[in-house]
């Protein structure tokens, strides 16, 4: 087969991963006892040979249960690094054989193990990928001398149904803050779990509720399209400009710019909510309007309003949360 056909194979032939039902599943909080499937999925980089020359890709490897697997892979990086939404991408299933995860398509075939993918055609290998673990440039960053700090892992006290979990860390507990906040600078922190046996909405759901009214998702959406209801979408009302979800058990950032809706003395909204939000540190929405507010919360309405942690019956975990007022 010839090369650029196989890789226009690679990219459009195939059932994307998305189409999966949701399935419950065990959820791993710690990569010890997470099983080497978590080992092997992640993200990879590197470059495959083409007739026009060499190519940089990136590929994401999720793990499905079992010996089951999807390869996610991007023409030109991956997201955030290079791929953008609406160009070139491939989704193909794969399997775990004899401790290395193995797929193939027309007149190509590729193997994971040891950290590294090698795509080969026709026995001759045009692409060397190497795992990477990338980690948002605002992680543990520090509160401003002016922020409010609501939880610095010592206590829940700055939230009514807060719990600390495995010693240092805030559980997703329909918690919210005590304090109430109009416009605001927000940094939070989480944590999904690794549960490879579901699928969609069941697979580390939680919600970060800005003024308990808009909420920003938390999903386990590595790999995924990257819809209004994954991981970085406003539910209801925006999808990410791009997926930067990283891989299960990975800590993760938003950072948030929000400037609340306006109303007038008798109550009635003259001008929306605006957000800019930061995902792993690449921007996902840009100034963007909010033109409602979320169900699962508070309504949409005058006044600050508390940031609430939604409880969706998965052990997401936060950390590092602190609000600067503006």
């Amino acid at each position: 087969m010839k090369l650029n056909l196989f890789l226009s194979t690679l990219f459009f032939a195939l059932t994307p991963f998305t189409s999966f039902a949701d399935q419950a599943g065990k959820a791993f909080t710690d990569a010890a006892s997470a099983g080497p499937a978590f080992a092997l999925q992640g993200e990879y980089r590197g470059t495959v040979t083409t007739e026009e020359g060499e190519k940089k890709f990136g590929a994401q490897v999720i793990a499905l249960g079992g010996d089951e697997f999807t390869v996610v892979g991007f023409h030109g990086g991956l997201p955030g690094d290079g791929w953008k939404r609406g160009d070139k991408q491939m989704t193909i299933p794969a399997k775990l054989v004899d401790g290395k995860i193995q797929g193939m398509t027309d007149g190509g075939e590729f193997e994971i193990a040891d950290g590294k993918i090698t795509v080969t055609v026709d026995g001759e290998t045009i692409g060397r990928f190497e795992k990477v673990e990338r980690k948002s440039p605002t992680l543990g960053a520090k509160p401003p001398a002016d922020a409010v700090v609501l939880f610095d892992g010592s206590s829940a006290d700055a939230f009514e149904n807060g719990s600390v979990i495995e010693g240092d860390l805030l559980g997703a507990t329909n918690c919210f803050t005590k304090d109430k906040f109009g416009d605001h600078h927000l940094h939070i922190e989480f944590r999904t779990p690794f549960m490879p046996d579901a699928r969609g909405q069941g697979r580390g759901n939680s919600g970060v509720y800005i003024q308990g009214r808009y909420e920003m998702q938390v999903l386990d959406s590595f790999g995924l399209e990257g819809k209004n209801n994954e991981c970085g979408g406003i539910y209801s009302i925006s999808e990410p400009i791009v997926n930067m979800c990283f891989p299960p058990l990975s800590w993760q950032t938003y950072d948030m710019d929000f400037t609340a809706a306006r109303y007038d003395a008798d109550g009635k909204k003259i001008k929306n909510a605006r957000a800019t939000i930061k995902h792993n540190g690449v921007v996902i929405h840009d100034d963007l309007e909010l033109t409602h507010g979320t169900p699962g919360y508070h309504a949409e309405g005058p006044g600050p309003d508390s940031l609430f942690l939604q409880n969706h019956g998965n052990p997401v975990a936060f950390r590092n949360i602190w609000v600067v007022k503006k």
